[in-house]
């Protein structure tokens, strides 16, 4: 699940489904594993025109199997595509192509493969396996969902099954479901760490942190030095405004991990809302090191630079996070005001009027926009601009004094 423009970013994500990439690099393995199995025993066609196309067909299926043992997948496809010019509904060219292909970086190519075999083979449960796996390697998660449905029923205790059911409730945004079917997956392996680190990520999604604690107990007893769960628990406490905490989560995911993604960034995030302006500059500046285009990490060392009156120092990184992410509303302010400082009033226009078309609530921009606006001779509309953000700065209010009554 992608997350949203300008928010802070963690180890997820996303980019979710913005999947991971290990979790994808286990769905490979996946495949691996049936590739064998399927070649393994491959389904010669009961009836053959001729002795002679029979003993051709089995050829074909068989030097493709050890083509696909060896992972010559151009070899095994070519291989494949011949048996299937003398059987065009084997099952066994049929999955094996698809297998290929999906090895090959070409899911969706497979889809079709397994949907021919389907036709003429409905209840074959290897092809229905390989069929949503595709899916779900396409990133078609609602389809991959709606085969792994029954599936799960009728296999109530199969891992993979349970796993991949639960990962594209995750895609989809079904986040209680797909909690329910990561639980059920990792009572069948509960050592399995990548489930667990999902079905944590689930909770959080869904902020029911009672259950997140005992996702995260888990990870604990599986893994003591995972730096994914410590993020994990450092956001849940920074969404229950529990900075202290969430800092302390952090530091652990560092001494666990120094390199894994997030963390220096997240730890820089705590220290920045907590005004340590220095502690943060040095977090960002090391996940910087290790992630270059990271556009949070550039994004606020940015501001905090700004804020040093360093404009030239702070323009590229507002830049590097904008490459990344062109419509992160803090960046483009960051770099209209950023434009301003260096007196480039012509320069800001442009990005704090695109942060404004982005987020038309976003009273900052408005207000900087009048300043430049007003330095360039335009005074009637940077009269306008600055009208707008005191509006908008007193309906936030306003509303603000609404919640707080209700409450």
């Amino acid at each position: 699940m992608p997350l949203a423009p300008g928010c802070k970013l963690g180890p997820y994500e996303v980019q979710v489904p913005q999947k991971p990439v290990r979790r994808i690099a286990r769905i490979c393995a996946i495949w691996l594993l049936i590739a064998h199995g399927v070649a393994a025993h491959p389904q010669v066609p009961p009836d053959p025109q001729s002795n002679g196309m029979e003993v051709q067909l089995h050829t074909y299926l068989k030097d493709a199997a050890e083509a696909m043992h060896k992972g010559d997948n151009a070899a095994a496809a070519e291989d494949l595509r011949l048996a299937l010019k003398i059987d065009p509904h084997s099952l066994a060219a049929l999955n094996n192509l698809g297998i290929v292909l999906a090895r090959m970086g070409r899911p969706a190519e497979a889809i079709p493969l397994y949907e021919d075999a389907l036709e003429f083979n409905p209840d074959d449960p290897s092809t229905k396996r390989n069929l949503a796996i595709a899916y779900f390697k396409a990133q078609r998660y609602l389809p991959a969902w709606r085969l792994l449905r029954p599936m799960a029923a009728k296999y109530p205790t199969d891992f993979q099954i349970l796993d991949l059911a639960g990962l594209s409730l995750f895609a989809l945004d079904r986040y209680r479901e797909a909690a329910g079917y990561l639980e059920r997956a990792n009572q069948v392996e509960p050592s399995d760490l990548e489930t667990l680190d999902m079905l944590g990520k689930a909770y959080l999604r869904m902020k029911d942190y009672k259950a997140l604690t005992s996702a995260f107990a888990r990870i604990m007893q599986v893994s003591p030095n995972s730096a994914s769960a410590h993020i994990m628990m450092a956001t849940a406490y920074d969404e229950m405004s529990n900075r202290p905490e969430a800092i302390k989560e952090y530091q652990a995911a560092n001494q666990a991990d120094p390199n894994f993604m997030g963390v220096h960034s997240g730890l820089g995030f705590e220290y920045w809302r907590e005004g340590e302006n220095d502690l943060a500059e040095k977090e960002f500046r090391i996940e910087l090191q290790h992630f270059p285009s990271d556009p949070v990490s550039n994004c606020i060392l940015g501001q905090i630079l700004l804020n040093k009156s360093q404009p030239a120092d702070a323009e590229p990184r507002f830049r590097a996070a904008l490459a990344v992410n062109p419509r992160y509303t803090e960046a483009l302010f960051g770099l209209g005001k950023t434009e301003l400082a260096l007196q480039h009033p012509q320069a800001a226009v442009e990005p704090l009027r695109k942060a404004i078309q982005i987020n038309p609530d976003y009273f900052e921009a408005h207000f900087v926009l009048g300043t430049v606006l007003r330095q360039l001779g335009q005074t009637a509309e940077a009269a306008s601009e600055q009208k707008i953000a005191l509006e908008i700065q007193e309906k936030n209010r306003a509303a603000a004094i609404k919640r707080n009554e209700s409450h």
